[in-house]
């Protein structure tokens, strides 16, 4: 089609490629870049990278976009309830299956594509792109990819839910999900992870970049822009925003129900968004894919030197821009 557009594809130096294959060997066939600002994808994903960004889209599509580890199943799960008129009997079906994971499909051997990814057909689909146009509507999306990955019409026709957060917070959550996941296969200790972290290899990387470009869009109709710390502290007013996001009311009791349900303890308890571990994807003897839910955890890991380097990490990052984390202190 002559309206189809290309989205930039290079390969890693070998020498960077050489290191990532040793630190994440769960991905056997190495990453590329992807896009002007060089995000980290397994090289499996340039067979969907084409697909996805040209993918015809709908008013009703409903999109829950993050960096990885960001509070991304919180906001899922609050997302769905909220556009769905609080039905709870629905939200008893599995995450996975009320929302489609876009790219997940590029991190597996392509015989797993579109078969079940937890051991049971009510649990999980590993659904591409191309499953996803069959889907009914209203279909929900996830997916970690920027903004310039994604359909340049997306805002102009379907909502955009974006969750930012702390990234040294982020940085201890993906490097606990990368020793749990076959598809990372990490076996390094935490300070390793954040010096790959700090240099942006890890997948979906380079991480300012992907929340600049959605804060640069903030402003637009069909863009709700969140921060997890905000969700952390005042989970009913976000939930209130949602609302309005998505047009609904609801009663004080109805919101704190909802707040009830979204709980991190009720969330890490739900076997419909926190599934049990198993051999398929995960590591045998790994924890939970839902873990503390913290914001500022990362204080029990950043000793004085990795503090230290990580402000002025974010300080040279965000300079020029009024990006700026919620404070949560010390919880």
């Amino acid at each position: 089609m002559s309206s189809t557009k290309s989205v930039r594809v290079e390969n890693l130096e070998p020498e960077v490629e050489e290191f990532l294959l040793k630190q994440f060997p769960g991905q056997p066939d190495g990453y590329a870049y992807f896009g002007e600002h060089k995000y980290v994808h397994p090289k499996a994903y340039k067979d969907h990278v084409e697909g996805i960004y040209n993918m015809p889209l709908r008013k009703d599509d409903i999109w829950v976009a993050t960096f990885p580890r960001s509070g991304t199943t919180w906001a899922q799960e609050l997302t769905w309830l909220v556009s769905n008129n609080l039905d709870y009997e629905g939200a008893a079906k599995s995450l996975s299956k009320r929302f489609v994971f876009i790219e997940f499909p590029s991190y597996f051997p392509k015989e797993l594509v579109n078969k079940p990814i937890f051991g049971h057909e009510d649990i999980g689909i590993l659904m591409d792109f191309k499953a996803l146009a069959s889907e009914p509507s209203p279909r929900f999306i996830k997916t970690h990819l920027p903004m310039s990955l994604l359909s340049p019409q997306l805002l102009d026709t379907s909502r955009v839910v974006y969750v930012a957060r702390d990234p040294r917070d982020v940085a201890i959550s993906y490097y606990h999900l990368s020793k749990l996941r076959k598809i990372f296969e990490f076996s390094g200790d935490f300070k390793t992870y954040w010096r790959i972290f700090l240099n942006n290899l890890v997948i979906s990387a380079p991480y300012f970049e992907h929340l600049k470009e959605a804060w640069k869009q903030r402003k637009h109709p069909n863009m709700l822009f969140l921060f997890y710390e905000e969700m952390y502290k005042d989970l009913p007013g976000v939930v209130r925003r949602v609302a309005k996001f998505f047009e609904k009311k609801y009663s004080d009791a109805q919101i704190r129900k909802l707040c009830e349900h979204l709980d991190i303890d009720n969330m890490r308890k739900n076997k419909s968004v926190n599934p049990d571990l198993n051999s398929t994807i995960d590591t045998e003897g790994a924890e939970s894919f839902i873990r503390k839910g913290k914001a500022g955890g990362w204080r029990e890991y950043f000793d004085e030197g990795m503090a230290a380097e990580a402000e002025k990490w974010m300080r040279d990052n965000l300079s020029g821009t009024d990006l700026r984390f919620p404070e949560v202190g010390s919880a």
